[in-house]
C-alpha cells in the first residue's frame, strides 16, 4: 500500500502521536507495532511520519536488514544528523562525512562519540558498540534538549548484526534513556510477543502491543470505492473481493488497480492472471513463501498440514487422521508452523491467517501438484470453474437470512473448545436447534439449542444495541429453568460501550459481525458483509 493511496487507519495514527507527544512532557511509553505482512504497518509508520512534525523531537526510522554491525551504525548515525539539521537551512547531502561535518559545531560532545564509534569499528573493536550507537539519542538530548524517537521496522533482524546478548544489552539502555522511545514493528507476531515477553519484559521500559488488523467490512468498502471502477463494481462483486481478501490492504488494492487497468475488467479472469499464471504477482510470492519450508526436513509435513487447514480439516485430531500421524508428532510440527506465523491457533482450531493464501494453496498449488497431464490449459479451466463457483456460493449465501446461515454452522458444533474476542467458549453438540419468537421491543426473532448439559440461547437484532436492549434479552432468557445458559445477542450494526459493559455483568455475549466471521471462518463459511 503505497503512501499515495493510503487510507484510514486514524485509530493508529491516533495512539502513535500521542505515545511520542508525550515523551516530551515526561511520559515515555515504548511500542510495538505486529501484524501480519503486508496488512499495512510500514505504511502506518510512513503515514505519520509524514504527518509528524515537532522540532522539539528527532526521528530515527529505520528498516532493519541483514547486515554487518558497521553497515547499521553508519545507517543510524546517518538517519540521525540527517534528521538533526534537517530543519537548519543547511542544504543536505545524504554522505556521512559531510552530516558529520556540519553537526559538529552544533553537538561537539556527539559527534566525538561518533568518531569514537566508528574508529572502534574499523579496528573491529565491537565491545558494547550496540549500545554506544543507541546511546547518542541520549548525548543528543543532552546537547540539544531535544527527545528522541528510534523506529526499527521489522526489528527481529537486529539480531543478524551478530551482537553477542543483543535484548539482554538493550533491555539495559531501556531502563536509562528516558528521553529515548522506541518503535518496533514486526511481521513475526509470536517471536515478537516472546521476545517482549522473556528478553524485553522491564519495570520501566515495557513496550505497549499495538495489533495491526486488516481493514474491517466499512473501511474494506470504502478502500475499493475510491476509484470509479471500484464503485461502478456491482455491489455482490465488491463484498466477495472484501470476503475473498479478508481485508489486507495490499489484496484490496491490488485486485482493484488490477480492475482499474483492464478493458473488460472480469474478477475470475483478474484471479487467474494473479494466482494462476506462473508470472502473477500472487502466484510467485506464494510460490516464494513456501520455499522457506522446503529446506526442512519436515517440509512434508508442513506443507500437508497447511493444504489440509486450507481445506477445512482445521482440528489436530482431523489432520492426525488424516495423516495416519499420532497426534504428539503433529502437535509439535503445528508448533513450529506457529513459530512461523504461517498459522494462528484459536482454542482446538487452527486457521491460516492469509486468506488468499489459503485459497491459493488449495486450488492452485495443490492441484498442480495432483495433476497428472501437466495441461495448463485444463488446469486453467478448473481453476476458473473454482473461482466463478467461489463467487456463486458467496453470492446464494448473501441472500439467505443470518438466522438461516448460523443455524447451519450450529449444527457442525461437536464440544470443541474456540477462543472467540479473547474468550473461551465451547461450541456445544446439539441434540436440538429451532427458531425462537421474542414478545418485546428489542428482538423478534431468535434460536434456542439444547445440548445435554447447557442451553444457548440466541436473540438477533437489525439496529444497534444499546443497553436497553441488553437488559431486555436478559429478563427473557429467565423464562428458562436451564442451570446453564450461553445467551448471546448477535447484531449486524454497532454495539455502544454501555451495551457491552451492561452484557459483560449479565454474562452475556454481544457479538457483532466480526464476531459472526470468526466463527464462520473456522467452519470455512462464506463471511457475511453488511
Amino acid at each position: 500500500m503505497t503512501e499515495d493511496k493510503f487510507f484510514g487507519r486514524q485509530f493508529y495514527l491516533s495512539i502513535l502521536d500521542k505515545r511520542v507527544r508525550g515523551l516530551f512532557s515526561g511520559y515515555r511509553q515504548n511500542l510495538a507495532i505486529v501484524g501480519d505482512e503486508l496488512v499495512g504497518k510500514t505504511s502506518i509508520i510512513y503515514k505519520f511520519l509524514n504527518n509528524f512534525s515537532d522540532n522539539r523531537i528527532i526521528t530515527i526510522y529505520l528498516q532493519a536488514r541483514p547486515e554487518s554491525l558497521a553497515s547499521f551504525a553508519k545507517r543510524f548515525i546517518g538517519i540521525l544528523l540527517y534528521n538533526f539539521l534537517v530543519n537548519s537551512g543547511i542544504e543536505l547531502k545524504e554522505d556521512l562525512g559531510f552530516l558529520i561535518k556540519k553537526s559538529e559545531k552544533y553537538i561537539p560532545g556527539t559527534v566525538s562519540r561518533i568518531r569514537e564509534i566508528l574508529l572502534s569499528l574499523e579496528k573491529r573493536k565491537k565491545n558494547n558498540i550496540f549500545s554506544e550507537i543507541l546511546s547518542l539519542t541520549e548525548s543528543m538530548t543532552a546537547e540539544t534538549s531535544k527527545c528522541c524517537v528510534v523506529i526499527f521496522d521489522e526489528f527481529n533482524n537486529l539480531e543478524s548484526l551478530g551482537v553477542k546478548d543483543l535484548y539482554s544489552e538493550w533491555s539495559k539502555l531501556l531502563l536509562t534513556q528516558r528521553n529515548t522511545m522506541y518503535i518496533i514493528a514486526s511481521s513475526a507476531r509470536f517471536k515478537t510477543k516472546m521476545i517482549l515477553s522473556k528478553n524485553l519484559s522491564l519495570l520501566f521500559g515495557n513496550f505497549e502491543v499495538l495489533e495491526v488488523e486488516p481493514f474491517d467490512i466499512r473501511a474494506s468498502e470504502y478502500f475499493l470505492a475510491k476509484t470509479e471502477e471500484g464503485r461502478n463494481l456491482n455491489a455482490g462483486i465488491r463484498n466477495f473481493i472484501v470476503h475473498f481478501t479478508g481485508g489486507y490492504p495490499f489484496y484490496l488494492g491490488l485486485i482493484r488497480d488490477s480492475i482499474a487497468n483492464a478493458t473488460n475488467p472480469d474478477l475470475a479472469g483478474i484471479l487467474e492472471d494473479l494466482l494462476f499464471e506462473s508470472s502473477g504477482i500472487l502466484n510467485q510470492k506464494f510460490s516464494n513463501y513456501l520455499k522457506r519450508f522446503l529446506d526442512s526436513p519436515s517440509s512434508r509435513e508442513y506443507i500437508s498440514i497447511l493444504y489440509l487447514i486450507s481445506s477445512g480439516h482445521n482440528k489436530l485430531k482431523d489432520i492426525a487422521h488424516i495423516l495416519h500421524k499420532p497426534r504428539k508428532e503433529l502437535n509439535q510440527k503445528t508448533n513450529d508452523l506457529l513459530e512461523f506465523d504461517a498459522i494462528s491457533r484459536h482454542g482446538d482450531f487452527l486457521k491460516i491467517n492469509d486468506r488468499v493464501f489459503s485459497f491459493w494453496l488449495k486450488f492452485v498449488y495443490q492441484e498442480k501438484l495432483n495433476s497428472l497431464t501437466f495441461d495448463a490449459k485444463n488446469q486453467k479451466t478448473i481453476f476458473r470453474d473454482y473461482i466463478e463457483n467461489g463467487i456463486s456460493e458467496f453470492l446464494d449465501n448473501a441472500k439467505l437470512p443470518i438466522q438461516e446461515r448460523l443455524t447451519e454452522v450450529l449444527r457442525q458444533f461437536n464440544d470443541e473448545m474456540v477462543l472467540l474476542d479473547t474468550k473461551r467458549l465451547r461450541l456445544s453438540h446439539f441434540r436440538e436447534i429451532k427458531p425462537l419468537e421474542f414478545n418485546n421491543k428489542s428482538f423478534k426473532e431468535g434460536l434456542i439449542g439444547r445440548s445435554s448439559d447447557s442451553l444457548w440461547i440466541v436473540a438477533f437484532r437489525n439496529d444497534s444495541l444499546t443497553e436497553d436492549c441488553v437488559i431486555d434479552f436478559s429478563r427473557e432468557c429467565k423464562r428458562y429453568r436451564s442451570k446453564t445458559q450461553r445467551k448471546i445477542i448477535i447484531t449486524l450494526k454497532d454495539i455502544d460501550a454501555n451495551a457491552r459493559l451492561r452484557a459483560l455483568e449479565e454474562r452475556i455475549w454481544a457479538w457483532d459481525v466480526n464476531s459472526i466471521n470468526q466463527i464462520f471462518d473456522l467452519f470455512s463459511k462464506p463471511r457475511v458483509i453488511v
